[in-house]
């Protein structure tokens, strides 16, 4: 016969068990709780929101895919004509430097849950990491002589896989431009045209049941009537669907059937990556970022910037960014001359795209080429231009500004933070040097 005491170490060791398993449990259904236990340290800005999501980057209890990194930023790197992609160091003329540092590895340089190591735009490698591979570049430029290794990344000079608003010969093409260029535009845009011609729906014509028609039901009809889905033919039930299929909130699929470069770009950003992963839309709680505390709880999909019915760009543009961001650089904006420019376009007493929007900056416009035809589209993702800042220079601020003031002015923090409301206090060099590089010294006789 069992006594009590040969009993209570098995309930003791099923007891902590169970707890054990219930609390495990619990933090892995709570973010907070499941950041505590089973991340190995914080994420960087970039990944920090799709940290639940441990397969979108790692092998089940393995390390990290390559494959992963490329899925992300693989089309990023390709449009920067990437400086250094991994071909180059499978060439066998570069073997021994890869004895130093494995660059034909994502990883070597971006490890993630280290914050303590971590630095500007998630590298992990000691701010000397260039010096490896070009300690002799004093020798072939004398104007480096001299330079610390932590400036070789300073804006304006050089990044590791984007320099194409820093190479020499585009220096040199816009060395002598002035601070405000003289057709200051922002391209316009150019939808895609319908596969065929249609006629705008008119109220009378609207196809939504009954059973999907709210209180407000007449608002929404003239918002739609007005907007360009309707002068498009876009009824109701294509994006609710019909008859017992609707849904008074149509998912994200819906936008993407007519708006697919725009969805991509979406899903591809912060606002839009943790959609993409499978999980809950982004909420400005959890960012990183200020936020105003009366739209923690807003969920980011299409619709939260975009009204569904009136689809009002110009809203989407300046008023639903400012709803959320609190930042200092958002708040300095309706301070600035940026967006006095947006209110004289908006008025009508400037011409079209002389007005400078949130958008304009962070979501810029692309020109795309097919088949002949050529598209304006907004690029939705919104950090694409932001790591480094100088992608802005070639997709943003050179529809406005001169070269020189426009490194100038991404260099001067400050001048950031009032959203460049003025001239900036820095001073970059990159295009004294290279021209002094271009022109021969001339021979004393």
């Amino acid at each position: 016969m069992k006594t009590s005491a040969s009993i209570a170490p098995w309930l003791l060791g099923a007891t902590a068990v169970t707890a054990l398993a219930g609390y495990l449990t619990y933090c892995f259904n709570n973010q907070d709780g499941y950041a505590v236990v089973f991340l190995p340290g914080p994420t960087t800005h970039g990944h920090y929101q799709i940290e639940m999501k441990c397969a979108s980057c790692h092998e089940p209890w393995g390390g990290v895919r390559e494959q992963s990194c490329i899925d992300c930023h693989g089309n990023a790197l390709k449009a920067a004509d990437d400086s250094h992609p991994m071909a180059k160091f499978s060439d066998p003329r570069n073997a021994d430097r890869l004895l130093t540092l494995s660059a034909d590895q994502c990883v070597t340089c971006h490890i993630e849950h280290k914050p303590e190591n971590t630095l500007a735009m998630g590298v992990t490698q000691p701010q000397d990491y260039c010096y490896h591979c070009h300690s002799d570049v004093a020798k072939e430029r004398p104007s480096h002589q001299g330079m610390s290794f932590t400036t070789c990344q300073n804006i304006g000079c050089h990044n590791y896989h984007d320099n194409t608003a820093l190479y020499e010969d585009f220096l040199v093409k816009h060395a002598s431009e002035p601070k405000v260029l003289p057709t200051a535009l922002i391209p316009q845009r150019v939808p895609q045209k319908p596969s065929k011609a249609t006629l705008p729906l008119t109220a009378e014509q609207q196809d939504g049941p009954n059973a999907g028609i709210t209180n407000n039901s007449s608002k929404i009809i003239a918002d739609w009537v007005s907007s360009a889905h309707a002068a498009a033919a876009v009824n109701c039930s294509d994006c609710h669907g019909k008859a017992e299929l609707w849904a008074n909130q149509p998912p994200q699929d819906a936008c993407n059937q007519c708006h697919k470069d725009e969805t991509t770009g979406f899903l591809e950003g912060l606002h839009g990556m943790r959609i993409a992963q499978g999980l809950p839309p982004m909420q400005p709680e959890l960012a990183r970022l200020p936020m105003k505390p009366e739209a923690a709880h807003l969920t980011l999909t299409c619709n939260s910037c975009h009204s569904p019915h009136d689809s009002n760009t110009r809203q989407a543009a300046v008023e639903s960014c400012l709803q959320c961001h609190n930042d200092s650089h958002s708040l300095a904006y309706k301070e600035s001359t940026h967006y006095k420019l947006w209110l004289a376009e908006l008025s009508g007493s400037a011409s079209a795209g002389t007005g400078v929007s949130c958008a304009t900056c962070h979501m810029p416009r692309e020109t795309h080429t097919t088949g002949g035809v050529t598209t304006v589209l907004v690029q939705h993702n919104q950090s694409l231009n932001l790591r480094p800042t100088e992608k802005m220079v070639r997709s943003v601020c050179s529809n406005c500004h001169g070269l020189g003031f426009t490194l100038a002015s991404l260099a001067d923090p400050e001048l950031g933070r009032r959203n460049f409301d003025g001239p900036p206090e820095h001073h970059n060099e990159s295009i004294e040097m290279v021209l002094r590089r271009r022109t021969p010294p001339v021979k004393a006789k």
